[in-house]
């Protein structure tokens, strides 16, 4: 077996899903993945959106630093020139300084979704940007524009966040849209938790990769089921109240609380 990264087993998985044709959506990670401009490049190779996480220390442009193909041709080779060489680049800045740049009317507040306490909303802000990795060792990376995204509350004295998002050549996204796609991955960590402490997805003891296979296939086989029953409770409480009080020889109403995931302790 060949060792592989973490992103690269993320970016066969990928593949995998597009051979089995799945419905295709925006791809959102957290900078362990974000940070790593090949990965995302191979998003842009598969055509596909993505929002991904960035740390403070990722370095950007905010103009197009390419030079025009023609206008200038290598010393050696006399061929046109893609890009210019490092001193001839305008200077990268953090997004950290970018963020502390940004005049007053850049940010806005945005409500992503209802949270147990409320609404969720913080302060944000959107730049085009061009990223900046590899510059200083000429590396011929292609430069295409992505859009900064920037959480900044009002109460904190730094940004909290920062994500790169990226919808296609010369597509600018709402910025509530990037915000929510930003936000989109605490969905992610609800599952994982209710994977953990509802159906033991982290139960698993053995020593062989067969029977970790088994495993977790057939722990996410039970939350697909659990997901999908949940689901067609909440299409039958809304269909019985659109066609409003039942019968008394009618179905009667679900309950309104939500659906147990598992109704009774796992042993």
């Amino acid at each position: 077996m060949v060792f592989r990264t973490r992103n690269e087993l993320a970016l066969e998985l990928i593949d995998q899903a597009q051979r089995w044709k799945l419905p295709e959506a925006p791809v959102v990670a957290d900078s362990a993945y974000g940070n790593d401009y090949i990965f995302r490049e191979a998003l842009r190779q598969h055509e596909l959106s993505y929002v991904v996480g960035v740390a403070t220390s990722t370095k950007v442009w905010t103009r197009n630093p390419k030079v025009a193909s023609g206008s200038e041709s290598s010393p050696a080779t006399g061929t046109p020139r893609q890009h210019a060489p490092s001193e001839e680049l305008p200077e990268a800045k953090t997004v950290l300084d970018l963020a502390r740049e940004l005049p007053t009317s850049a940010w806005k507040m945005v409500t992503w979704r209802e949270g147990t306490k409320g609404p969720m909303r913080s302060r944000f802000a959107m730049v085009a940007v061009w990223a900046a990795h590899g510059f200083r060792a000429q590396r011929a990376f292609e430069r295409v524009q992505e859009w900064l995204l920037i959480e900044w509350p009002k109460e904190e004295e730094v940004p909290i966040k920062y994500w790169l998002g990226y919808f296609g050549e010369n597509v600018r996204p709402t910025l509530k849209r990037m915000v929510g796609l930003a936000h989109a991955r605490w969905c992610v960590e609800l599952d994982y938790r209710e994977l953990k402490d509802e159906l033991g997805l982290d139960h698993f003891e053995g020593r062989h990769w067969l029977g970790f296979h088994h495993h977790v296939t057939l722990v996410s086989m039970a939350y697909a089921f659990l997901h999908c029953e949940q689901l067609r409770s909440k299409k039958s409480r809304h269909a019985d109240s659109a066609n409003g009080p039942p019968r008394a020889s009618g179905r009667p109403h679900p309950p309104d609380r939500p659906l147990s995931m598992v109704p009774h302790q796992v042993p």
